[in-house]
């Protein structure tokens, strides 16, 4: 025992003595910190006043990224329909929350590339090298996303909006305020991925009909049917190459 406490006392004055000289060297004399100034006030060109007010809307813009990817592309629907798959398999955590995400986004990625495209070459572009203004920016970036969220969303979803706003004018489909469209299209993509939803629980449904009964009939009623329907709703997704029938319905939803 007295070895034991010995050989303690030696690792906690070690211990000791590292984290004394890691507390001495962590804390130097003179370390040059770079300066980052965005404000306004402090340009003294135009051309650092226009450079300043570029990076507060790319930073305005990356603060509502995470927005704009929910309710402007298709990781509503994904997301959505990945979570209707993980509950009518009936895997609690598998696959984990972090892999559908993950897939979800980059899915997103790859259905939303051609639009992103079409506004990094009308919009973004053009305004960077100061060709167009402002207004005719955020105009040009909003056309494709107008564009790619009307091509999915319900006439009716549209409309009810549009009374609700009360838009006047004649409304077409070049001239429709994003802020009317967008949550027509959020509500739509909703409707969309519960009908998907429904049509994925009724093949494991009925596997889980059928495994009850045949357990009732045999009179195994202490045995959990979930724990034996699993592994025929898993079989059947592999056998119908399900992940890729999935996906590729995702896809073409869009397309």
């Amino acid at each position: 025992m007295k070895k034991k406490y010995s050989i303690f006392a030696a690792l906690l004055v070690v211990s000791f003595i590292f984290l004394l000289g890691y507390k001495v060297q962590a804390a130097p004399a003179d370390i040059p910190i770079p300066k980052v100034n965005i404000s306004v006030d402090g340009a003294n060109t135009p051309k650092e006043y226009v450079d300043n007010i570029k990076l507060l809307i790319i930073l305005t813009i990356l603060t509502l990224l995470p927005s704009i990817i929910i309710m402007m592309t298709s990781f509503i629907r994904i997301s959505i329909v990945f979570s209707f798959l993980r509950s009518a398999i009936g895997t609690q955590q598998a696959p984990p929350n972090q892999v559908l995400i993950g897939l979800a986004i980059f899915l997103t990625i790859f259905i939303m590339t051609p639009t992103f495209n079409a506004v990094n070459n009308n919009a973004i572009k053009p305004y960077l090298d100061n060709k167009i203004t402002q207004e005719q920016a955020v105009e040009a970036g909003s056309k494709p996303l107008r564009e790619f969220m009307l091509k999915t969303t319900r006439q009716n979803d549209l409309k009810l909006f549009i009374d609700v706003a009360k838009v006047k004018g004649d409304i077409t489909k070049d001239n429709v305020p994003l802020y009317v469209v967008v949550p027509a299209f959020v509500i739509s993509e909703l409707k969309t991925a519960f009908i998907i939803g429904f049509l994925l629980y009724i093949p494991f449904l009925i596997i889980d009909l059928v495994v009850s009964s045949v357990l009732l009939s045999m009179g195994m009623m202490m045995l959990p049917p979930v724990m034996v329907s699993l592994p025929f709703k898993l079989l059947l997704f592999v056998m119908v190459d399900g992940w890729h029938l999935l996906v590729k319905s995702l896809i073409m939803g869009f397309s």
